[in-house]
């Protein structure tokens, strides 16, 4: 009569699935997120791509001249190079930590919303648990579509 019981309980429990990587990249809010975080950081980003250019051309310009140079030419030239190098480096390296700062930012906030919505799907589905890590999951227990769809759709 126990293992009856036992089967009967564990019968009764839903256990829920949901990627959150798939979330993170197919949701209309993640999606937006990145659009937002790429329409910000546009112009750096075309600032470094062009001072990289522009010190490719120091460089080839100096392997190319720096022979024919004369001696306080070259060295101005060289100076001049590292000077624009150590910018360019200082310009990428705050670059890269202001866009790791903003996409944690505006994930954060998409990650919120997933698992609010997480909550009210598993709520209004009488699910027990959700599991948002997983070594496996079965695909019957995988309510990761029906996260996208909810988050897609709200406002």
């Amino acid at each position: 009569m126990l293992a009856a019981f036992a089967q009967t309980a564990a019968a009764e429990v839903r256990v829920g699935f949901v990627n959150s990587d798939r979330v993170m990249k197919e949701a209309t809010p993640a999606k937006k997120a990145q659009q937002k975080l790429e329409k910000e950081f546009e112009k750096r980003d075309q600032e470094l791509q062009r001072m990289a250019k522009q010190l490719q051309g120091m460089q080839e310009g100096l392997e190319k001249n720096g022979v024919t140079l004369g001696e306080a030419e070259r060295r101005n030239k060289e100076r001049e190079f590292n000077e624009l190098n150590r910018d360019f480096q200082r310009k990428q390296r705050e670059f890269r930590e202001d866009l790791n700062q903003r996409r944690n930012e505006e994930l954060a906030g998409v990650l919120d919303r997933a698992n609010k919505t997480i909550k009210q799907i598993a709520e209004a589905e009488k699910y027990d648990i959700i599991f948002q890590e997983a070594v496996y999951a079965s695909p019957r227990i995988d309510i990761t579509d029906k996260v996208i769809k909810a988050l897609s759709e709200a406002k």
